[in-house]
């Protein structure tokens, strides 16, 4: 599996969602868009249907007029003038309301307006029939109904009706022609949506499928690694402390051999120190007694004999020679004794208990309060949490901190030392922060680093407090680091874990 396989799969599954949301939306814009456009067939087919219904509606009430007219003039019964009266009064109201549903067709409208002439003809012939009845001019009454039979006022009104009735049949068709082509495209779109959604989905499936396969090997790949990894770092772990312990070991040895004749050079210097107003009398007295047997070597006051140029510079030289001896001897001195405390704090078994920081580092503060009253220094505690460490290596490490800040503040300037602390995701923050004169940041990993110095070498020390605070921190499963620019102070930032445990004591 490449390093670009996942990268690649995320891609895949995210264009897989974007085009399964775009069918979708696809999907849906065209459905209701063909339901729409059904909606509407089926509605013209059925204003087709009114149509051709009011249609038949006025032709029958026409008829149901004449016919009762007829019945009238042959029977004169009520009925049948009751009969045409009411049909008389329903056939206006049913040709408005056919002229306004075939309002949307011009052809239809054309018609209507023929039929509304036609009729408005017949219903005259009509009423002048019944009112010749009603005067007792029956042959009148007669004569006109002959008339109207003999006339086209009715196979006008019978033949518009016709052609209005094929004109909504022609409609019918079409429209429910065009009716079944929209829900069958409807129809369509949802089964070919339907089917792209059931194969996006099943793609999806398959995907995730592959996924969660993918997933699997690489958490197995990976608990295999871990387990790997473990035994690899215990080896190495194991590996390194042995090397540190044979690292101890050898530096404790080293340290303790070069002490003795470290104490012999010693020792033997001070015996030269001692011998050396003798030798050098001596010498100047054998000088001038080989230069002039008759003449006496100058005595001092005290018995002694007095030393002259060339002799006197010589002593001078001795004795100046002697103190640089001396002064390295005290140096390598220090230096093996600061070893060897390394050497034992190594060895030393580290042991957790609960650690109140605000009252340890009052107690470091206490200590140092000559030295920060002599400095002009103010010591400021910030709120500090608690811990569960080593006591004797965090005091170690805040007392070293706080004695270099104390130390390297700027000469005349108030000193301003700030010591805070926070937590964060199972680890405390410490920061130990002054105004003094700072570190250039080219020496910032340099200061930890054993018997290393930076700056100006001003004050006593042997470049092995840092790299000792370095090495504890460490060992508490912590970690150090410095911001400094010259001139502008500098802030220790101290991590440590909350709760430490001694199995997570680092191997260095």
């Amino acid at each position: 599996m490449t390093s670009d396989t996942p990268h690649e799969r995320t891609v895949g599954q995210i264009l897989l969602l974007t085009a399964g949301f775009l069918v979708l939306v696809a999907v849906s814009s065209a459905s209701v868009l063909l339901v729409n456009k059904a909606r509407d067939d089926n509605a013209a087919v059925v204003h087709t249907i009114e149509v051709e219904n009011q249609t038949n509606t006025l032709l029958l009430e026409i008829r149901r007029a004449e016919s009762s007219v007829r019945g009238y003039l042959l029977t004169m019964g009520p009925d049948f003038l009751n009969d045409y009266e009411q049909a008389l009064a329903a056939i206006t109201p049913e040709l408005d309301k056919l002229e306004h549903l075939a309002a949307d067709n011009p052809i239809q409208a054309e018609n209507v307006r023929q039929l509304r002439t036609a009729i408005a003809t017949r219903l005259d012939q009509f009423e002048r029939e019944v009112g010749f009845f009603k005067q007792g001019d029956l042959p009148s009454a007669a004569n006109l109904v002959r008339d109207a039979a003999a006339g086209d006022t009715t196979t006008t009104i019978h033949d518009l009706t016709d052609a209005m009735r094929a004109e909504e049949d022609r409609l019918f068709l079409l429209r429910t022609a065009n009716a079944d082509r929209s829900q069958q495209l409807a129809s369509l779109v949802t089964i070919t949506g339907s089917g792209l959604v059931v194969l996006l989905a099943g793609i999806s499936m398959f995907l995730i499928r592959r996924s969660a396969h993918a997933r699997d090997r690489a958490e197995r790949q990976l608990r295999e690694n871990n387990l790997n990894l473990e035994a690899t770092v215990d080896a190495r772990t194991a590996d390194l402390r042995e090397a540190n312990e044979e690292i101890q070991r050898f530096a404790y040895i080293v340290s303790h051999d070069l002490r003795a004749p470290l104490v012999n050079i010693m020792g033997f210097t001070s015996e030269l120190e001692e011998l050396h107003p003798g030798i050098f009398h001596r010498i100047a007295a054998l000088s001038r007694a080989q230069t002039s047997a008759a003449a006496q070597p100058m005595i001092a006051d005290g018995g002694e004999i007095q030393l002259e140029r060339a002799d006197k510079q010589l002593s001078d030289d001795f004795v100046e020679a002697l103190s640089f001896i001396k002064s390295s001897i005290g140096k390598m001195d220090r230096l093996i004794s600061a070893i060897l405390s390394l050497t034992r704090e190594g060895r030393r078994e580290f042991s957790p208990v609960a650690v109140d920081m605000r009252e340890m580092i009052d107690g470091i503060v206490a200590s140092h309060a000559h030295q920060a009253a002599q400095a002009q220094a103010h010591i400021q505690i910030g709120a500090l949490p608690r811990i569960e460490s080593d006591r004797l290596a965090l005091e170690q490490i805040f007392s070293n901190l706080i004695d270099n800040a104390i130390k390297y503040l700027k000469p005349g300037v108030p000193g301003e030392i700030v010591v805070r602390g926070r937590t964060k995701l199972g680890f405390a923050i410490f920061e130990i922060s002054d105004n003094g004169r700072g570190i250039d940041p080219r020496d910032h990993q340099r200061i930890f680093d054993l018997f290393r110095r930076a700056g100006v070498q001003d004050r006593p020390g042997q470049g092995i407090g840092l790299a000792h605070v370095r090495t504890l921190v460490r060992r508490l499963g912590g970690t150090i680091s410095v911001a400094s620019e010259l001139s502008s102070g500098s802030t220790f930032t101290i991590t440590l874990p909350i709760k430490w445990t001694v199995n997570r004591t680092a191997a260095a």
